[in-house]
C-alpha cells in the first residue's frame, strides 16, 4: 500500500470539506468531485504498487474523515450556507431524534464507503487503461 499517495490524495477531501462549507453548493458538488475522482484514479493507476481498487477505497475513507470532521466542527456555517441540508436534518431529527452531528457521524462514513467504491472502480479501470511506466 502506498500510504503517502492515499494521504496525499485525501487532501482533495480536506480542501473540498472547507469549500463545501463556505462556497460550493450541494447542487454542483458532484460536478466538482467527478474531475477530482478522475484525477485521483489516474494518479492511483500511475503510482500505486497494485491493489488499485483498495487504494481508491481508502482515499475516499480518509476523505470521509476530513469532510465529516470539518462539517461537524463548522456545522453552524455549513447549515447557514446549505438551507436544504438544514431542512433535511430538521426533518430527520423530528422523525428519528437523531441530532445533526450524530446524523453526520452516521451518514458520513456511508457516503465515504459508497464514494470509495466508485473511486476504487475508477482506479481499477484506470489501471487497465493507463499502463504504469517505470522511470
Amino acid at each position: 500500500m502506498n500510504w503517502k499517495l492515499i494521504f496525499g490524495l485525501s487532501l482533495f477531501g480536506l480542501l473540498m470539506a472547507f469549500a463545501t462549507v463556505y462556497w460550493i453548493p450541494s447542487s454542483i458538488e458532484s460536478f466538482i468531485w467527478l474531475p477530482i475522482f478522475l484525477l485521483c484514479a489516474w494518479l492511483i493507476a500511475k503510482n500505486a504498487p497494485g491493489k488499485y481498487f483498495l487504494h481508491g477505497l481508502l482515499v475516499s475513507l480518509v476523505n470521509c474523515v476530513w469532510i465529516t470532521g470539518v462539517h461537524i466542527k463548522l456545522s453552524t456555517a455549513y447549515i447557514a450556507n446549505h438551507p436544504q441540508e438544514a431542512d433535511m436534518y430538521a426533518q430527520m431529527f423530528a422523525k428519528t431524534g437523531l441530532s445533526m452531528h450524530r446524523a453526520m457521524l452516521v451518514f458520513g462514513p456511508v457516503i465515504g464507503i459508497i464514494s470509495g467504491i466508485v473511486l476504487g472502480l475508477f482506479a481499477f479501470a484506470a489501471s487497465k487503461i493507463f499502463k504504469k511506466t517505470n522511470g
